[in-house]
């Protein structure tokens, strides 16, 4: 008897199949000994269209309006049918004892797998294979320790939610707005308050009334000192305030020295990588996470990119040094041995359990890196997770911070200025790396001394409008208002440039007038971010088992009435 792995895409059903060494290869599965492996093309299921649920829905109608099926039908896509047949007939073979999911290990992996499984009416045991990095040596550990399907019915439960909820919402209101106005309108459940969002901006910029404003500046015991008040937005106020500080001495007030130690910031999740990316090398989120899946899936250098997870679990604290020596080439050689040469402890700062959810934090895997067959792209997006991850495991950078406070006839004014001890992980960004001013230890000016004024100058500025949103930030304030998923946001951003709903000028995003009318249509429940975010957190609790499914749905389903009757009483142009 056989077991038949269904894996996501073919260039990982091939991986899995040469380390399980099966051999006949056909054009849309392997066979071996004991397994065979197959693979998904994406997705071959998806719920069905309208249509498919009756006569009445293939007619664009407001009167038929809201549609609720009472049983969600599926339906196979016909781009990927064939593949599909292949995956149905070898799921009914006699010779086929039991199942091994090896789809992307997450939420939407999961339910392209059970969709498929319930399509070809499987009734065999189903086995999880559950892994972040597909290396030879992660594909055996992960078959080594393959989990029951029962462990991952809640994911379903939860998948399948989250695909039911957007097609109630998004097809509903996007049927009835469009029939109401007679214009194509698309919305959907998180694209909306996005685009709210950005139109938010885009309303604060323009009222925003730009001021004027002064401070001073002065040098004296070989620092710079900033006036404590900042600001000033009169002018003639401020050359008043310039006469009363000149020809006075500086009196030293306060001085305080201490040590300071800082750490590397916190491993890579997938939006904090798309958010660096994007203002570094102005990669849109998309971008970043396609050349994620080729570091991951084709290189095989870079663990599992969909997680919303900075931190590891305690049982990879084995498999650090093996990491390290995959990578100790190119700019890091140095780095990786210093690190090589000492014992790796765990530390709260990287690893914590608790902080885990499907997926630990992108790092490398144990597989070398020939840098030479990377990209351009890939090698900088590698470089970015190779020198977050050899920073987290090096020492702290350790400076003495000096801070003084001084007056001038009455006035207060503050100097800061810094000494570096210890350049620690600060040495693998030292192009970054910029120190405040320095002081030499005989050159600390001491409290209650009065010294001489070197320069006093006025300073002047005018106050800026927030920024437009670029792609980093965007994906960034998404991921602070619980909009989408790791797995999803890059798409949605796509989905809005592409539907003509936002355009990029630069790096800059702006809503299109296509935009604007969308959102003067839509009812306002369905812009809040509120609203969409509370949804994930309930998919995520279903996801743990901790909310009911069914619970959920009847709450969509009385939103979806609720939206689509605020919809027909709408009165906009």
């Amino acid at each position: 008897m056989k077991r038949l792995v269904l894996a996501e895409k073919p260039s990982v059903g091939r991986d899995i199949a040469r380390v399980l060494g099966c051999k006949k290869e056909t054009h849309s599965y392997i066979e071996g000994n004991d397994h065979i492996v197959t693979w998904a093309l994406g997705h071959l299921v998806s719920l069905a269209d309208p249509e498919q649920y009756g006569k009445e829905y293939k007619e664009w109608n407001m009167d038929v309006l809201p549609m609720m099926p009472k049983h969600w039908k599926l339906t196979v896509l016909k781009k990927t049918s064939k593949q599909f047949q292949t995956v149905k007939k070898l799921l009914l073979r006699n010779d086929i004892k039991d199942v091994i999911i090896a789809t992307d290990a997450g939420r939407e992996g999961e339910l392209v797998a059970r969709w498929i499984l319930q399509m070809s009416g499987n009734k065999k045991p189903i086995y999880r294979l559950w892994i972040s990095s597909v290396t030879d040596k992660a594909i055996k550990d992960g078959f080594a320790h393959l989990k029951p399907g029962k462990e991952y019915e809640d994911l379903f439960r939860a998948a399948r939610s989250r695909a039911e909820a957007d097609w109630l919402v998004g097809i509903n209101a996007t049927r009835a707005l469009t029939c109401k106005y007679n214009a194509q309108l698309s919305c959907g459940r998180v694209q909306t308050p996005t685009l709210a969002m950005i139109m938010n901006r885009e309303q604060e910029i323009k009222s925003f009334k730009p001021q004027k404003y002064h401070g001073y500046k002065i040098f004296a015991t070989g620092m710079n000192f900033t006036w404590e008040n900042q600001r000033i937005s009169d002018k003639k106020w401020a050359e008043e305030l310039g006469k009363k500080l000149r020809g006075h001495d500086l009196v030293i007030t306060e001085v305080s020295k201490k040590e300071k130690k800082n750490y590397a910031p916190e491993l890579y999740d997938l939006t904090t990588l798309q958010k660096e990316a994007s203002k570094r090398y102005g990669f849109s989120p998309k971008q970043t996470l396609n050349i994620m899946q080729s570091l991951y899936e084709h290189h095989k250098v870079l663990t599992y990119p969909r997680t919303d997870s900075r931190y590891l679990t305690n049982d990879m604290t084995d498999t650090l040094k093996d990491r390290i020596k995959a990578c100790q080439n190119g700019s890091y050689k140095k780095a990786a041995a210093t690190l090589l040469r000492k014992e790796i402890k765990a530390s709260s700062r990287f690893i914590n359990d608790k902080k885990v959810s499907d997926h630990h934090a992108i790092i490398p895997t144990e597989q070398y890196a020939s840098l030479t067959s990377f990209s351009s792209d890939e090698r900088k997006i590698y470089d970015m997770v190779v020198a977050r991850f050899l920073a987290v495991l090096s020492a702290p950078e350790i400076s003495e911070q000096l801070s003084v406070k001084a007056s001038i006839n009455g006035e207060l004014f503050r100097a800061k200025a810094e000494n570096i001890k210890q350049l620690g992980w600060r040495e693998l960004y030292e192009e970054e790396t910029q120190t405040k001013d320095t002081i030499k230890a005989g050159n600390i000016p001491v409290k209650g001394k009065e010294y001489p004024v070197g320069t006093i100058s006025m300073t002047e500025g005018t106050t800026n409008p927030p920024g437009r949103y670029t792609e980093g930030t965007l994906i960034d304030q998404m991921d602070k208002k619980g909009l989408g998923t790791v797995a999803t946001r890059a798409d949605i951003i796509d989905k809005l440039f592409n539907s003509y709903l936002l355009e990029k000028k630069g790096n800059e995003i702006h809503i299109t007038s296509k935009g604007k009318q969308l959102l003067e249509l839509v009812p306002e429940d369905l812009k809040k971010a509120e609203l969409t975010a509370d949804w994930e957190k309930k998919l995520t609790a279903i996801s743990k088992g901790k909310q009911n499914d069914q619970k959920f749905m009847r709450e969509i389903s009385d939103y979806t009435q609720a939206l689509i009757n605020d919809i027909k009483t709408l009165d906009g142009k």
